[in-house]
């Protein structure tokens, strides 16, 4: 063995272990105020599985058979809610003051609790003790839910449109059409359908405009309306039963809407396009 090997040999190491580490090591575990709502929104689809979770457990515990309770289910798309809220301000909090390392990772894994995880938990609790549908289509069902959701979220953060607004449907809109579906129908054959016809619109190529200006004004109008509905509801108030299914219908519809545009916009421009070669 030569000298100069020695020497290549004695300094591979050496250079293996000064590497200087990559990316901002100190600042990335420092929490910014879009975190704090980042965090917020996680909190909040935690305590809905819970409070799911809970009802689901003590009905068992008392009398051995599982009835849902809309008390529960209405806390729960409160508490989903206020996460949405959450999901809305962290981007623009960010924006407007500091942004961590860390934000966009924070934002992603909180969506996955709030908008994946429970949505399909209450689909489970909605449907799985039904005695309706076999079990197997339930899990299939909530699967397809959570799937979609990280699916859509991961393509999120790789994917940009030309146009700047969200391929496929955002996953916050399709945890409250999940939601909608849930509190409006009783589970058969055509609900779990619905259900799978959402998870499929999240990893969709249809576009959906993005809330900026006023129409994120019009969105968070329309989410705290959805928490005074539901509050009213979940109370038994005069009123409740009609609100609750106007909001829920309304939320299925605006989904529904939006794909039928794009899909007669999409037709009127192939039509233009016919009369443009014909002539």
């Amino acid at each position: 063995m030569t000298t100069s090997d020695l020497g290549a040999e004695a300094s591979w190491p050496v250079e293996e272990a000064t590497e200087e580490p990559r990316g901002p090591v100190g600042k990335a575990f420092r929490l910014s105020a879009a975190d704090s709502l980042s965090l917020g929104n996680a909190l909040s689809g935690f305590l809905a599985v819970c409070v799911l979770a809970w009802s689901a457990i003590s009905d068992l515990q008392a009398s051995g058979k599982f009835a849902p309770d809309p008390r529960f289910f209405g806390t729960a798309v409160v508490l989903l809610l206020i996460g949405a809220t959450c999901d809305l301000f962290d981007g623009l909090v960010a924006r407007k003051f500091r942004a961590s390392a860390m934000g966009a990772e924070l934002d992603n894994l909180a969506d996955v609790i709030s908008f994946g995880f429970a949505p399909a938990f209450m689909v489970m609790i909605w449907a799985g003790f039904s005695g309706k549908l076999p079990l197997w289509l339930v899990l299939c069902a909530a699967g397809s839910v959570l799937l979609a959701g990280v699916v859509r979220l991961a393509r999120f953060a790789c994917v940009k449109t030309k146009s700047g607004d969200f391929m496929g449907l955002p996953i916050p809109m399709g945890a409250m059409t999940v939601v909608s579906i849930v509190l409006l129908f009783q589970p058969n054959y055509v609900t779990i359908a619905a259900i799978f016809g959402v998870a499929w619109l999240m990893v969709s190529r249809i576009e959906y405009p993005k809330p900026k200006g006023n129409l994120a004004a019009v969105v968070l109008a329309w989410m705290l309306i959805n928490v005074a509905c539901l509050t009213i509801w979940a109370a038994g108030l005069a009123g409740g039963d009609q609100l609750i299914k106007v909001g829920a219908t309304m939320q299925i519809a605006i989904v529904s809407a939006i794909p039928l545009r794009v899909l007669m916009f999409k037709q009127q421009q192939r039509r233009e396009r016919r009369s443009e070669n014909a002539g």
